[in-house]
């Protein structure tokens, strides 16, 4: 292998040539340094480097299915001993993590080579991947684009070829909406299919989920067989799967029943640009045998923002004075942005009551959409109600979230559903615009039931393969 064909590799992939010793982990690992230095200056993807502690890791990767692969952790959760997890929040920095997070564990047990920390919104807020901290986070197919958020930074990365995968997690569609931007294959796993640990067992209600981006459905599903299953301790786990995730996405679907939507809950149609990536991949499905209908769950808009910004206010706060408390540094607007400050104020006077109202009505949309999903194996959507967005297009400083959320109040539609019924979904890169940008659609699942999200992802890979989709930025 020469070296030049790096970024035409995914994980496994790389990882294969490790172990046919065609290339060594330390090469692997100077490549991807290179890479980070060529482009993210005009990416800033990744805010912090652990070149030195890389470069040795790389000398004895272990001899997992991402034996030596160039990874990069997010920069919330993605706790790595000694090595700051800041949240991109100027509060929230500088405190070096005493432990390795249970996911990063075992992500270093699946062979993976860390080299450094990717870019996040504060706190892990928005739908794009900007703050006072660490500034914007640039898309790899248009530099005046968002790349997504909050895993941002691991998704430009990723897109741009310098690493063929990365640490992402989703609290309301921050894994999917971020691969759908960058053309990327998304999957957040059921609820609990992930451990917290060893800090945590449950975030914000069960909102939080973790797991990575990618350039394939194989390294998604494989990776996920190297860090899913519980944790000792954990309040609660995700249904066992039957066979390994890795084999999922080489089985027959066989014909599947899909509802598909182009409207949000509130019955607005999406930007055109979705409506048409809808279209398109609804003609494929039919072509590859399955039954496509559009149809959508019994869901009120009102009830799941009001139960979601409960949850998601309630728990930045926790967030905040939590490090408040061990930490002794009080709260302060200077060091906190106006948005995130707003939703602070808004957390702090959340009422228990309030908090388990919240809990009540997300299991009632958990039982109306798995009633819902006894009639369809697969539910697809827009991942976003439109293409990525401009950078600047939230004021991260409007201390007024209502305001501040505006300009976007219909593009994320779809995305924060599953994580208040702890389904799995992913976003898969099966639409372009015009223009070149990426538009994603996602397919929700049944709750537990990654394995066929991963046949059915497979198979629409294979149909309309996207491996040779890229920004000019390989070049």
């Amino acid at each position: 292998m020469g070296i030049s064909e790096y970024a035409s590799y995914d994980g496994l992939g790389l990882a294969e040539l490790v172990r046919r010793k065609e290339v060594s982990a330390v090469d692997l690992a100077e490549e991807a340094i290179s890479r980070i230095e060529k482009h993210n200056p005009a990416l800033n993807a990744v805010v912090t480097k652990i070149y030195d502690r890389g470069r040795e890791a790389a000398k004895r990767p272990a001899s997992g299915p991402f034996e030596g692969v160039p990874f990069l952790l997010k920069d919330i959760l993605g706790d790595l001993e000694g090595v700051p997890t800041q949240n991109g929040s100027r509060f929230l920095s500088g405190i070096p993590a005493p432990h390795d997070a249970t996911l990063t564990a075992r992500f270093k047990q699946s062979g993976v080579v860390i080299l450094g920390k990717t870019n996040v919104p504060e706190c892990g807020l928005l739908p794009t991947t900007e703050s006072a901290l660490y500034g914007p986070a640039r898309n790899p197919w248009n530099i005046d684009y968002s790349t997504g958020g909050s895993s941002g930074g691991s998704a430009a990365a990723v897109a741009a070829g310098i690493v063929p995968i990365a640490h992402a997690n989703d609290g309301g569609g921050s894994i999917r909406i971020p691969a759908a931007c960058c053309g990327l294959v998304g999957l957040k796993p059921t609820r609990a299919r992930n451990p917290l640990g060893p800090d945590m067992g449950d975030i914000m209600g069960g909102l939080i989920h973790e797991h990575i981006v990618s350039r394939s459905v194989r390294d998604t599903a494989a990776m996920l067989d190297c860090t899913s299953g519980p944790e000792l301790g954990d309040p609660y786990f995700a249904p066992p799967n039957e066979r390994p995730f890795a084999e999922e996405a080489g089985r027959k679907t066989g014909k599947l029943r899909i509802a598909y939507s182009v409207t949000d809950t509130v019955g607005k149609k999406v930007h055109p640009e979705c409506v048409k990536g809808i279209e398109e991949t609804a003609k494929l499905l039919r072509d590859l045998g399955h039954e496509v209908e559009e149809a959508a769950p019994p869901l009120t808009n009102e009830i799941l923002s009001q139960s979601f910004m409960a949850l998601w206010a309630s728990g930045l706060a926790l967030q905040i004075d939590g490090f408040a408390m061990v930490t002794g540094k009080q709260p302060n607007d200077n060091e906190i942005e106006g948005l995130t400050w707003g939703l602070y104020q808004a957390g702090k006077q959340v009422t228990a009551v309030q908090y388990q109202m919240a809990i009540a009505q997300m299991q009632g949309m958990s039982r109306a959409v798995a009633h819902f999903m006894e009639r369809y194996d697969a539910w697809m959507t827009p991942t976003l109600g439109a293409p990525p967005l401009k950078i600047g297009t939230i004021d991260i400083h409007e201390r007024d979230p209502v305001k501040a959320f505006e300009p976007i109040i219909d593009y994320v539609p779809f995305t924060a559903i599953e994580n208040a019924t702890g389904q799995p979904a992913i976003s898969l890169p099966l639409h372009w615009t015009e223009d070149g940008l990426p538009v994603g659609i996602m397919f929700a699942g049944r709750f537990g039931d990654e394995a066929g999200l991963i046949r059915l992802a497979a198979q629409l890979e294979e149909a309309r393969p996207w491996k040779d989709k890229h920004p000019k930025i390989w070049n």
